[in-house]
């Protein structure tokens, strides 16, 4: 099968992505080969091309699509599967294409109730979420601090949290505080004298753990001044900080992490079929386009998820 991808030819960001022809193997037992409707659009695809040292690279970990070709002896991770079948799947390589082949066990049905842009843009915001409240141990009646909430790892956390009876301070910019209230959080503004704000908002009331999303000194100074239990204090976007001052950085290629957000991926599927898990979309590209989506989303202020259409 014919397709078009896009990939890293080299480590310079977004001037060394090109759009290429490529040939989709034949799925292989264990693989199905999948026409891809929609891709997600992640942060991660550009810092992971960056840092790469062999090229070319394809990019994009996460689509919505339909099954084309289905290895033998080969069922996806929800169960048995069909060509012509609606799916998502996550954790794979090289989703800003027309179509690939992928690993079965990354694949799930898609819910009839899940919109092909909700899907490509559901596993890789929700499973960092779900691994951020599992790291700092957050509990039901718990007070958290969150970083970035407005964002689509942070709208997450709002919702799952929420689900949980976990309340959460989040902080945004003035124009998404609405947006965080939606989705159950206390918005409080970010910028100069925010753990100001931030103890007067409290009242003498204890934050039980932090997490970081945008990774800033400010976001980092706040969370721990605030949190005493290090361990609590949990950053997907500081690793450098956690490693010097003594806080938990996660990553998805981290193997607990890895392991976790495997394990979670098919109860946020059902949560987003039922409507409990919402995937805000800011912003649709056309798969050609993807330069541009790969910019917005790197500016760290898209409020939501941006997704490739095929």
């Amino acid at each position: 099968m014919h397709a078009r991808r896009w990939v890293a030819i080299g480590p310079n960001g977004l001037d060394d992505l090109a759009f290429v022809d490529a040939e989709v193997v034949p799925p292989g037992v264990g693989e199905v080969t999948v026409e891809v409707a929609a891709a997600g659009v992640n942060p991660a695809d550009l810092k992971h091309a960056m840092a790469a040292t062999e090229f070319p690279l394809p990019i994009g970990y996460e689509v919505a699509g339909r099954i084309a070709a289905v290895g033998t002896d080969t069922a996806i991770a929800s169960g048995p599967c069909a060509v012509g079948e609606e799916i998502l799947a996550f954790r794979v390589r090289g989703g800003y294409a027309t179509a690939l082949t992928v690993p079965a066990e990354k694949v799930f049905a898609r819910p009839p109730t899940l919109g092909v842009d909700e899907a490509a843009g559901l596993l890789l915001a929700g499973t960092t979420a779900a691994d951020l409240l599992r790291a700092a141990r957050a509990e039901r009646d718990d007070l958290i601090l969150l970083h970035g909430a407005s964002g689509a790892v942070g709208m997450a956390v709002l919702q799952l949290a929420g689900l949980r009876g976990i309340r959460v301070i989040g902080t945004c910019g003035p124009s998404s505080a609405e947006r965080v209230r939606r989705f159950g959080g206390l918005p409080v503004e970010y910028g100069p004298d925010l753990l100001g704000r931030l103890r007067t908002m409290l009242g003498g009331h204890r934050i039980d753990a932090a997490l970081d999303a945008v990774g800033t000194d400010e976001a980092v100074g706040a969370s721990l001044a605030l949190v005493a239990d290090r361990s609590r204090v949990v950053t997907v976007a500081a690793p450098a900080r956690a490693a010097a001052e003594g806080f938990v950085a996660l990553g998805g290629r981290l193997p607990e992490s890895a392991e976790f957000r495997d394990t979670v991926r098919s109860s946020l599927i059902r949560l987003a079929g039922n409507g409990e898990l919402v995937v805000p979309i800011a912003a649709t590209f056309p798969l050609e386009q993807a330069r541009d989506a790969v910019a917005l989303v790197s500016g760290g202020h898209a409020g939501g998820k941006v997704v490739l259409h095929v």
